[in-house]
């Protein structure tokens, strides 16, 4: 199986926005980030894949040959978490677990406790544990994550995990990320949105790059990171080096930007210098570009 979702002229109308149409391939077995500025669509396009919202059009096949999001024994290998409250905020570790324990055959309390346990949360064990009303915002998170986690599925899609975790948690979610993708076998997929990638890389081996409700590039990270380059230098380059350049910004001093890697030569003529582009720094020149192009 090549792809864990393959969407097809998927679109969605609502008044002041419309996202798409989008045409996309979400590769099986690897991890795939949503990236762009809030509105972008993301969460939108989340909301469809999972079957939260309707659709205007288009179609999204899952696992190779599953149309139907509303059928059971699909949503059953889907683990979706939102970053809205999607839980009855009264209840705790315990009701939880036992709630899952019910509505899902292929969760696992063990597991649940455990993940409770390295995001520092009470587990279903604890009498009388905080309540879900009373967590912080990052600990609701956490809290919704576990629960997800603890199922035994193929693909997990999750909006803005990262978003209220402190840099702790989110070292922690990097790495259940690559557990759970070790245990699948190359059958197991992970889709995630977010706007600030920067502590994400480690979790992240391809990216979709969303403006406008559009997509505006995508591909295997270390692919991207062979297309493009960061380039930077003193101020007085900028102006001879920005006919080369996607996306540039500059000081008093020097200037820093994404360009094309067919561009290297003519940059490095220029004396700037040259280096592979992290993920943080992609996205923002990418969607630099995007923003510059929708004006």
């Amino acid at each position: 199986m090549e792809n864990a979702i393959k969407i097809n002229g998927i679109t969605k109308k609502y008044k002041g926005f419309t996202l798409g149409p989008i045409n996309l391939e979400i590769p099986c077995g690897f991890s795939t980030a949503l990236i762009g500025a809030n509105g972008a669509g993301k969460t939108t396009l989340i909301d469809v894949v999972c079957g939260v919202t309707g659709k205007s059009g288009g179609e999204c096949v899952y696992f190779g040959d599953k149309t139907d999001i509303d059928d059971s024994e699909l949503r059953n290998r889907i683990g979706y978490c939102s970053s809205m409250n999607f839980l009855p905020m009264t209840w705790n570790a315990k009701n939880i677990a036992e709630a899952m324990e019910i509505g899902f055959d292929n969760f696992d309390r063990n597991k649940f406790d455990e993940l409770c346990k390295r995001f520092k949360l009470e587990d279903s064990t604890v009498k009388k544990a905080k309540r879900i009303i009373k967590m912080s915002d990052g600990n609701k998170m956490r809290m919704y994550l576990a629960s997800v986690l603890a199922r035994d599925t193929e693909l997990l899609v999750l909006d803005e995990p990262a978003s209220s975790l402190d840099p702790l948690a989110r070292d922690v979610l990097c790495e259940i990320f690559r557990e759970y993708l070790a245990v699948g076998d190359g059958n197991r997929s992970i889709i995630f949105s977010t706007h600030n990638i920067a502590d994400m890389e480690f979790a992240t081996d391809y990216a979709v790059f969303m403006a406008e409700g559009k997509v505006v590039e995508q591909g295997f990270v270390e692919d991207l990171k062979e297309k493009y380059i960061l380039v930077h230098g003193d101020a007085d380059k900028c102006e001879k080096a920005k006919p080369y350049m996607l996306s540039c910004t500059s000081n008093s001093m020097n200037f820093e930007g994404i360009a094309l890697s067919e561009n290297l030569v003519k940059l490095t003529q220029l004396d700037t210098a040259v280096e592979k582009p992290n993920l943080q720094q992609l996205s923002v020149g990418i969607l630099r570009k995007a923003e510059k192009d929708g004006e």
